[in-house]
């Protein structure tokens, strides 16, 4: 039957599937025979749709009923209605509503519970008022995975709030270029680092019976030129001792799902590589749950359509994420069932290892979304989250110089606080932020937020001190927050990673020092840059990375106390080395070779370090 012959009818072949096993099996071995169980009693339709995963734009409660599709998520800036101020009720709604049709045998579906994947890849991102901690390169540079395991324990608990099961982290990319632009959803270019903090998020997440992924495999952030999608060349060997070691500790940890990369390796998909798919994940690495793809990843396989790809679900996807193409897809694999592309046999093993994760995340005894997250109803923006953030704040900035000991700065003084990034939660929250590249917020959109000038000046002010944005008034000190506005992956991707005082940044602060201010340069950014005419102008320089919501542990450290007393010492230290030139001088397609800071360089403000001048002077 061609989709165009079958048109919107849902194959008229119904059978009524016992799933009784499911809510009793406890230990993986029984997990796997009720699966099979279940999986003999289900029909071609219900078996093909559970592999379908669906997004709330394109998806109603009443094609879950019908088609029985097996998952749901919401992309970057996708929300209840399509309302961007939803509440965790609004969320909660949708949750039971997809929830109620997909148990709901009535037209023909397997009566199995949908599960929803979300990426709260910072907090619960895309819900108003939820706590946002630092990206995933300000975390490594706390150095702590004990702080980062409380952090994933907290976003899980938010997530719950919403009725949601399922979360696409943790990122476990070693990002080596920097110019990719999601080099700050890695936590080092060290694999060691990167892997540290792997193993504390898995645990932490599915002891909140959330269910993990492990993504992007592999080898997305080993990419020529830091090319988002682009392909990673090396031996098979070297992938997996520089870009696998986070899929090594996650699979200890028995992480429930592994989503596959956008990225290529010797120029084939790795969405269509059996290789890497299966060779690789799952008889080399022994990765025993379900793997799911990316965002229409298997349209970008070598003769594939988004809604067409026999080939990913021969190379080992389980589960294809397809926002928009979901109906077309599930008659195209009907068909390739029927003509003998696809082996009943791979749908029955993929369908089987989607029922073990369900099983696993407690889905076939949870009941309705709301009954659990009634439990979890005061946890979005809890206060106690909000303190673990502020916590990793503090602990993730990196201080590189701090000439005259300027730093700490006594909160009694008369302060300058300006830059494009002092007044702004969205800037200095970063991409996957509400909206996909965290773009088009105010401070409106983060209710229980604090941006880093107004955590400042409620420390100054509580100390007697004075807070002014005039960069022409008289002041004791000044402090200027700049850097990167917001972007995600794809959009993020630069040539260069020279910071090109798009601003005027340099200009205001040789102004400050001209009349004698000492100035603290504070820069918001997702990767390390060349920003050497900065360094060496200002008196302080501070790596704030992107600290999310609560910029009150900003001032944490750059404040002392009304005494003058230290409140907290800095204490991160780079997972990236920072680069001495804007570009490789020796070939452009690779990243830069050439380093003033190795990893692991972070000054304590005890630290007197004589200040060498740098040189401006750009390649281009």
């Amino acid at each position: 039957m061609s989709v165009v012959m079958a048109g919107c009818e849902v194959p008229s072949t119904v059978k009524e599937v016992d799933l009784s096993c499911a809510s009793v099996a406890s230990e993986r071995e029984a997990m796997v025979d009720c699966a099979q169980s279940i999986v003999d009693q289900m029909s071609i339709e219900q078996k093909v749709a559970q592999m379908i995963q669906g997004e709330i734009r394109g998806l109603t409660a009443d094609d879950v009923r019908k088609y029985g599709l097996g998952s749901v998520l919401n992309g970057g800036g996708a929300f209840p209605g399509g309302d961007k101020y939803a509440s965790p009720q609004d969320w909660v709604d949708l949750a039971d509503a997809y929830y109620s049709a997909s148990i709901d045998a009535s037209e023909g579906s397997a009566a199995i519970p949908i599960v929803w994947g979300t990426d709260a890849v910072h907090g619960h991102n895309n819900v108003m008022g939820a706590t946002l901690f630092p990206h995933n390169i300000g975390l490594g540079a706390t150095r702590d995975p004990e702080l980062v395991a409380r952090i994933i324990g907290a976003t899980a608990r938010e997530v719950k709030a919403t009725g949601i099961d399922w979360i696409f982290a943790p990122t476990v990319a070693v990002a080596k270029d920097a110019r990719w632009g999601r080099t700050y959803e890695s936590f080092s270019s060290d694999p060691d680092i990167a892997a540290s903090f792997v193993a504390p998020i898995v645990e932490a997440m599915q002891a909140e019976g959330v269910a993990s992924t492990a993504k992007h495999f592999i080898g997305d952030g080993g990419t020529l030129r830091g090319d988002d999608r682009g392909d990673t060349s090396m031996p098979l060997e070297e992938l997996v001792a520089i870009h696998g070691q986070g899929y090594v500790e996650a699979i200890d940890k028995d992480v429930m799902s592994v989503m596959s990369s956008f990225n290529s390796w010797y120029g084939e998909k790795i969405h269509g590589s059996k290789a890497i798919l299966t060779d690789l994940l799952r008889e080399d690495m022994g990765f025993s749950g379900m793997v799911v793809s990316d965002w229409n990843g298997v349209g970008e396989v070598l003769g594939c359509t988004n809604d067409n790809c026999a080939q990913a679900i021969n190379a080992g996807v389980d589960m294809v994420m397809a926002p928009g193409n979901w109906k077309p897809l599930y008659y195209n694999m009907l068909d390739q069932v029927a003509n003998g592309e696809i082996s009943v046999a791979r749908i029955n093993e993929a369908v089987e290892r989607i029922l073990v994760m369900k099983m696993r995340a407690g889905l076939f005894n949870r009941g309705l979304p709301s009954e659990f997250a009634g439990d979890f109803s005061d946890q979005i923006g809890h206060a106690d989250h909000r303190a673990i953030a502020r916590e990793a704040v503090r602990k993730s900035q990196v201080l590189l110089k701090n000439q005259g000991g300027v730093l700490p700065a006594l909160p009694t003084g008369k302060f300058i606080i300006a830059g494009p990034g002092a007044d702004n939660i969205g800037q200095q929250s970063g991409g996957w932020t509400v909206s996909w590249q965290g773009t088009g917020n105010t401070n409106q959109d983060f209710p229980g937020g604090t941006s880093i000038a107004a955590g400042l000046t409620a420390q100054i002010e509580a100390a007697g001190g004075s807070v002014t944005s005039d960069t022409d008034a008289d002041a004791d000190i000044a402090i200027i927050v700049f850097g990167e506005t917001p972007y995600a992956e794809m959009q993020g991707d630069v040539y260069t990673v020279a910071w090109y005082d798009k601003r005027g940044e340099r200009s205001l602060i040789k102004s400050l020092k001209a009349r004698g201010i000492p100035v603290v340069a504070v820069f918001l950014t997702g990767r390390p840059m060349w920003v050497n005419d900065i360094l060496n102008e200002s008196d302080a320089f501070v790596v704030s990375w992107l600290p999310g919501s609560e910029g009150q542990g900003v001032a944490d450290v750059l404040l002392a106390d009304a005494e003058g007393d230290l409140q907290f010492d800095f204490v991160g230290k780079l997972p990236m080395p920072w680069p001495a030139l804007d570009v490789n001088a020796r070939n452009r397609d690779l990243p830069v070779d050439q380093f003033i800071f190795p990893i692991g360089y972070g000054l304590s403000v005890s630290d007197e370090v004589a200040w060498s001048e740098l040189s401006e002077q750009l390649i281009g």
